[in-house]
């Protein structure tokens, strides 16, 4: 998997005040655990834009004091107005400890169902993953070309190498249905789920079926 650096400067006093100055310096206040001690320090914020603005998945080498520390991110506070970062938890990696985090699902092919005219629902655009650090996998590839209307793959129907999901098998990844409504040059569903899903629209006009998923 992909890393990145962040230059880090180890704080000397922790509390409300001297957390104030680093904001106010634009520099976020940080904390890496699983080591031999607990480490914090700041780093500025602009040095998180390849880490937290990007659907791709990286681990992290955390520099302080002339040390190198590998890490991943493990959770990040945003201000609800300005969507500043507030503050960062790393977790120290070691090669023979197994950790958790998101990588990216990667659709490949072309859906048959979609080219029927359904409509592909992605339900998870990332996938939750236990593997030790060197086999985190830089994204999850899913071939959806078999996927017909009606069809579902579920998280046991992906091979993993190295690696285990931190989800049931039974859980949705990818489905095809049909569309409800057929527009000019496309499918448009109409749907009362709530969930946020990714709609991928096939090209035929759609024709009405009875089925039972």
């Amino acid at each position: 998997m992909k890393s990145i650096t962040i230059q880090g400067t180890k704080r000397e006093t922790v509390g409300k005040k001297s957390t104030k100055a680093l904001r106010d310096a634009e520099l976020v206040p940080c904390v890496v655990y699983g080591g031999a001690e607990t480490l914090n320090f700041s780093a500025e914020e602009k040095s998180f834009k390849g880490l937290v603005y990007t659907p791709e998945a990286h681990t992290v080498s955390i520099e302080v004091d002339g040390k190198t520390i590998p890490a991943i991110l493990q959770d990040i506070q945003f201000h609800p107005l300005t969507d500043k970062i507030l503050h960062a938890d790393f977790y120290q990696m070691s090669d023979d400890k197994p950790v958790v985090m998101e990588v990216p699902v990667a659709l490949t092919g072309r859906s048959k169902g979609v080219v029927a005219g359904g409509a592909m629902r992605q339900s998870f655009r990332k996938l939750k993953v236990k593997a030790l650090p060197g086999n985190l996998p830089d994204e999850i590839v899913v071939d959806v070309t078999p996927l017909k209307i009606g069809s579902k793959l579920y998280v046991g129907d992906i091979k993993t190498n190295n690696f285990t999901f931190m989800h049931p098998d039974n859980a949705v990844v990818v489905a095809v249905k049909m569309s409800r409504t057929a527009m000019k040059g496309g499918a448009v569903i109409e749907d009362d789920e709530d969930e946020e899903e990714t709609v991928v629209e096939g090209e035929a006009p759609a024709t009405e079926e009875t089925s039972a998923e």
